[in-house]
């Protein structure tokens, strides 16, 4: 009896070290972290999360290894006021230190902010669109391009940009260099910033296409002005081509371009806001294409920030015999090789109900 006493006094304690033992280890392989390596993981804890929502996205996210286990480390280290949002976690963060994260809200992820400017828009879309998607107001906009020493800062920073669009008549700056596209910006972005992203983007399309703007008999400011009335005037690279060609068989037969979107910019009236003015219509404005001063002349500069494809279809534009075009109501383009054939064309679409009026 005595042996078998003996042998429980000893027995029981080694139980209990194996199993303290044993519980150590364990709480050590699941408070260690997933991965030694730096592996970030996004994840987004909503309002109102419970504890166990938040262990269940950890596991989901492969931060964790037991979830059964982590929920009672959070009771046994009276873990609380865990914070909402869309953190930025590391899985080679520890237990401990992924819940000190959580508690003080420390790798927050920034929020951003995603705007998209359209294709053909000008500057007073685009200020109208930062004023309402953005910390910043319309007046932002127009101050900044307003600024020589910002504007000369571009000028030095990024090689398609010149003294040109200093020139005191041109509207607004940058108009026609802004690339249209959808960008992602931080929740406080700045002008600066926004205007920072479309210049890239417009240096990432000219880059592309340096060797047919160094074999163009244009300037960039000139492809960059052509190609905003381009995009104004057609829909399908296609067309934007033919149409390219056109503009281009005028300015060399010194013929005015009579271009009825550059009429438009130049009165500050937006197509389909309402008809034009004689006086507006026969202004000497620069960028009046319907000018008679402006005979054989782009305007001075773009009408809107034109898309890829029209910049493109400028610079591989389709050589024909046309000088005239017209769209119908459907943006169906019909070209002509003189005005009586121009005329006839017009005058059959208004025939058929297919003449466009504002």
């Amino acid at each position: 009896m005595k042996k078998k006493n003996f042998r429980k006094i000893y027995i029981i304690p080694i139980i209990i070290i194996i199993i303290m033992i044993s519980l150590n280890i364990f709480c050590f392989i699941n408070t260690r972290p997933m991965s030694s390596k730096s592996e970030k993981v996004t994840l987004k804890i909503e309002s109102g999360s419970s504890i166990k929502d938040i262990v269940h996205i950890l596991k989901d996210n492969k931060l964790i290894r037991n979830e059964l286990f982590t929920i009672v480390y959070i009771k046994l280290n009276n873990i609380n006021d865990l914070k909402a949002g869309e953190f930025l976690l590391n899985k080679n963060l520890s237990l401990k230190e992924i819940f000190v994260t959580l508690h003080d809200g420390s790798n927050i992820k920034e929020k951003s902010i995603t705007i998209t400017f359209k294709e053909g828009k000008n500057m007073r879309y685009i200020a109208k669109v930062i004023g309402e998607k953005t910390v910043n107001n319309e007046d932002d906009v127009f101050k900044l391009l307003e600024d020589k020493d910002y504007i000369n800062e571009l000028i030095n920073k990024y090689w398609f940009l010149d003294e040109t669009i200093l020139n005191e008549n041109i509207y607004y700056a940058l108009e026609g260099y802004l690339s249209p596209n959808t960008y992602e910006y931080k929740m406080d972005v700045s002008v600066k910033e926004i205007f920072g992203k479309m210049l890239d983007q417009t240096l990432n399309i000219l880059d592309e296409n340096k060797d047919l703007i160094e074999k163009s008999n244009y300037s960039v400011h000139e492809i960059i002005t052509l190609a905003s009335m381009v995009e104004s005037e057609g829909v399908s690279l296609e067309d934007r081509k033919n149409i390219a060609g056109v503009f281009i068989n005028r300015l060399n037969s010194n013929m005015s371009l009579g271009s009825d979107v550059t009429t438009y910019y130049a009165a500050k009236i937006d197509l389909g806001e309402r008809d034009l003015k004689m006086s507006e219509i026969n202004s000497d404005n620069p960028y009046n294409t319907r000018s008679i001063k402006n005979v054989g002349k782009l305007p001075i500069g773009p009408i809107c920030n034109p898309s890829k494809d029209a910049i493109i279809a400028v610079l591989n534009y389709t050589p024909n015999v046309y000088y005239y075009f017209v769209a119908d109501k459907n943006m169906k383009v019909y070209f002509s090789k003189n005005e009586s054939e121009h005329l006839q064309t017009i005058k059959k679409l208004k025939s058929q109900n297919l003449w466009y009026e504002y």
